[in-house]
């Protein structure tokens, strides 16, 4: 053994390497409780995970990552392995500098195996090298070049233009701007605009302005089944590991139809309006069938929707989680399951609503009080909803760990006061710069920022899985049913129950915000369902009953 570590001493870092042999012990045994057994492994994890590798590793905090990894860039010639970019970052304001860099993409066809990898892959053994050959890179860092741009594309119009737009990037740009206000739809088309020009300048080797019909029909194609050097875990976008698909559990990335479908009209949407501007002469893709989509019998997912008892059971254990003592975490998402399942809430409503439109009704009375609460919903619509008795509870007992006032707020703090807002802040500079509480005049919080509808998301999967996993006094398929449920499928319960509660369906109508009654029709269809499915099973009870006593 001593033979063996003089030797080793004497020998720079392999990638073969126990992680032992070179670093702290306590470190190494923290990296092993990972699986990180040698050098190698240690470098493709710090790769795959990027800037926030660490966070996943008790006891290794920012300043001792930030030593390993400066450890691994000193010695990445003997070790052959290259540690990413943004493994370690200098940051300014808490986002990388890498952010700030600008990646020309070039055609597939002008990469050769030889030359320098962008992808994760590269970095560590085991990894695809083929999926590390494409430099890609979001619509905000991304550039091409000038062949591809599209300032002389073929079918540039000839006419003024509307718009200020020498090549592809300023018209996307400027196409994209005109949803500045709608930030979920912002979005969702950067996404997709984004995605068509990093395929036609890369893969097709194209300019926008260039792409004819039977481009427009390859690109149809693709949808059906992505390049795999596009799709790629869920990094943030200023990663170099970031790729347009996200692969899913199974490593892969095919489209439903229906996703199909909305991509093509996404783009035929877009085309339209260049040509409109007169920067487009022609819209390729008016002459391109929308991919083809078996109509549901039912476009909503409802069957995720609880049943009564489950519904009464959920909220007699949220309760009596919530009156423990420091249960702050249990309390905000009470408040927050309520308000989607007793008054049909989207996780976006939920998360945006302001205590300010918040106020009592005026068709209550003293004996039966009634609240109601006026939100901004889908499609930009404004609608006012009514709010339960313990709705209200549950808000005033979160605003009480949020150290605030629920009744005793002046109008000028109600103007900025979420409904739900975190009481535990993640230790990143992003949670702290995003819920950092200016003080106001009256020593009050200002300006304080609610819940984001995907962090609302998470914290009640994350509460709901907890459920699921200690209530061993519930049956196992009740816990089977709450688990299967998201945030969405509070409103789907409130549907549900209303509905099977009598309440006429052009109410429930105006609750949920659908434009269409038909749309809230079926949740009708949902409970006649429900009504026969457990006649049926009563039948099924009694005509054993009967042939057992036959016997």
């Amino acid at each position: 053994m001593v033979t063996d570590a003089a030797q080793l001493a004497a020998l720079p870092p392999h990638p073969d390497h126990a992680i032992g042999a070179w670093l702290r012990p306590r470190v190494a045994r923290r990296l092993k409780g990972e699986g990180i057994k040698t050098l190698g492994e240690l470098v493709a994890f710090c790769n795959r995970r990027g800037g926030s590798w660490w966070r996943s590793i008790p006891r290794i905090g920012p300043g001792r990552a930030r030593a390993i990894v400066s450890w691994l860039r000193r010695h990445e010639k003997s070790l052959q392995l290259t540690v990413a970019v943004d493994v370690d970052s200098v940051e300014h304001d808490g986002v990388p500098l890498v952010a700030a860099e600008v990646v020309e993409v070039v055609p597939a066809t002008k990469v050769t195996g030889g030359g320098p990898a962008s992808g994760p892959s590269c970095s560590g053994p085991g990894g695809n090298s083929e999926a590390g050959r494409l430099t890609l890179a979001p619509l905000e860092r991304l550039a091409v070049p000038h062949a591809l741009s599209g300032a002389h594309g073929e079918n540039r119009s000839a006419a003024f233009c509307y718009i200020q737009a020498n090549h592809d990037l300023d018209a996307v740009r400027a196409y994209l701007n005109r949803f500045r206000d709608q930030p979920k739809t912002l979005r969702a088309y950067t996404k997709e605009l984004e995605r068509f020009l990093l395929w036609a300048v890369v893969l097709r080797g194209k300019a926008l302005s260039d792409l004819r019909v039977d481009d427009c029909e390859a690109y149809k194609d693709f949808l059906k089944s992505p390049d795999p050097r596009f799709v790629g875990e869920r990094f943030p976008r200023h990663s170099p590991r970031w790729r347009p698909f996200a692969a899913s559990a199974e490593g892969s990335a095919s489209l439903s139809p229906e996703s199909q479908r909305y991509i093509v009209r996404v783009l035929r949407k877009a085309f339209a309006w260049w040509v409109d501007v007169r920067y487009l002469a022609g819209n390729p893709w008016k002459a391109v069938n929308d991919p083809m989509v078996v109509k549901r019998e039912r476009a909503m997912k409802i069957e995720r929707a609880l049943p009564a008892q489950l519904w009464r059971k959920l909220r007699v254990e949220l309760d009596m989680r919530s009156a423990e003592e420091g249960a702050m975490q249990w309390r905000a998402v009470r408040a927050a399951i309520l308000m989607m399942g007793d008054s049909g809430l989207r996780r976006e409503e939920a998360a945006s609503a302001q205590r300010k439109n918040l106020r009592p009704s005026s068709f209550g009375t003293l004996e039966r009080p009634v609240w109601e609460l006026t939100i901004v919903g889908k499609g930009q619509r404004e609608r006012t909803v009514p709010v339960s008795a313990a709705t209200l509870a549950a808000l005033r007992a979160h605003w009480r760990d949020r150290a605030q006032d629920f009744d005793g707020a002046t109008e000028e703090d109600k103007q900025s006061g979420p409904l739900l807002s975190p009481v535990i802040i993640p230790w990143t500079d992003a949670s702290r710069r995003r819920h950092r509480a200016e003080q106001s005049d009256h020593g009050q919080p200002a300006n304080e920022a609610g819940y984001t509808a995907d962090g609302l998301n998470r914290l009640i999967s994350r509460m709901v899985t907890e459920l699921v996993e200690t209530m061993d006094q519930w049956s196992l398929d009740e816990r089977v049913q709450l688990g299967q449920a998201n945030a969405h499928a509070f409103r789907h319960t409130f549907a549900t129950q209303s509905v099977a509660e009598e309440v006429p369906v052009d109410v429930v109508q105006k609750v949920l915000g659908h434009v269409s009654l038909q749309t809230t029709t079926v949740y009708v269809q949902a409970e006649k369902q429900r009504v026969v499915e457990e006649v049926a099973g009563y039948y099924a009870r009694v005509a054993m009953g009967t042939a057992k006593d036959g016997l």
